[in-house]
């Protein structure tokens, strides 16, 4: 593959902080822990199906290639800017399978609502308030037309919210990620239907994991 040939040798840390390896890790939690907020059978087909078919796509696409051992942050970077068909379609694999195992740790059963300690302090300083930073998101969500993904990011002058449209992932861009919502349908409709709005506000309120959101900014 030109792909991977033309950047051999030149590997580095991908800038989330994060090396995770190709693969269908565990949940974090059972596929019923977050009910009421999001049901066992929308996890049950987000995880079991969605997430996995994204995963047996990378797999076959890398198979016997340099990329077969690279990790998944190292393929998003590869990838990125790919224009053939292959590479495309490695890029939106790779990012969603990455995605999609970042959503899961992003959230956990009994959480939200106000983080503590210095991401709090980060939150208030880039925000305002956590009031702020809770409108910003859903207004993002709200406002991302189509498929994709919402996240608070680390940004130069503090934190950020950012939305990306379908595979699109902050670690293609440089940036570090300390919590994302899935925005596409599937993540949703059997449970709110055409509410994404609702289900952004129960993310936030009821299920986001903010230790694990501290951990990645203490990367």
């Amino acid at each position: 593959m030109k792909l991977v040939l033309a950047i051999s040798g030149t590997m580095v840390m991908a800038a989330c902080g994060l090396s995770w390896a190709v693969g269908l890790p565990p949940l974090p939690y059972a596929e019923n822990a977050l009910e009421p907020v999001i049901s066992a059978k929308t996890m049950g087909f987000h995880y079991g199906k969605h997430h996995k078919t994204y995963v047996d796509a990378l797999s076959k696409l890398i198979a016997v290639s340099e990329l077969e051992s690279l990790p998944l942050e190292e393929i998003i970077n590869v990838t990125a800017k790919a224009k053939d068909k292959e590479g495309v379609a490695i890029f939106n694999n790779a990012a969603q399978t990455w995605n999609h195992t970042f959503f899961w740790a992003s959230m956990k059963p009994k959480g939200g609502g106000k983080p503590d300690g210095v991401l709090l302090e980060k939150i208030n300083q880039s925000f305002g308030s956590y009031d702020q930073f809770r409108q910003a998101f859903l207004d993002a969500a709200a406002g991302q037309f189509g498929s994709g993904w919402v996240w608070l990011v680390v940004d130069p002058g503090g934190l950020k919210v950012i939305k990306t449209s379908n595979a699109d992932t902050p670690v293609a861009h440089g940036q570090k990620a300390l919590i994302t919502c899935d925005v596409w349908e599937h993540a949703y409709y059997l449970d709110y239907q055409n509410r994404r709005k609702d289900f952004v506000a129960a993310f936030l309120d009821s299920l986001v994991n903010w230790e694990f959101a501290s951990a990645q900014l203490g990367k």
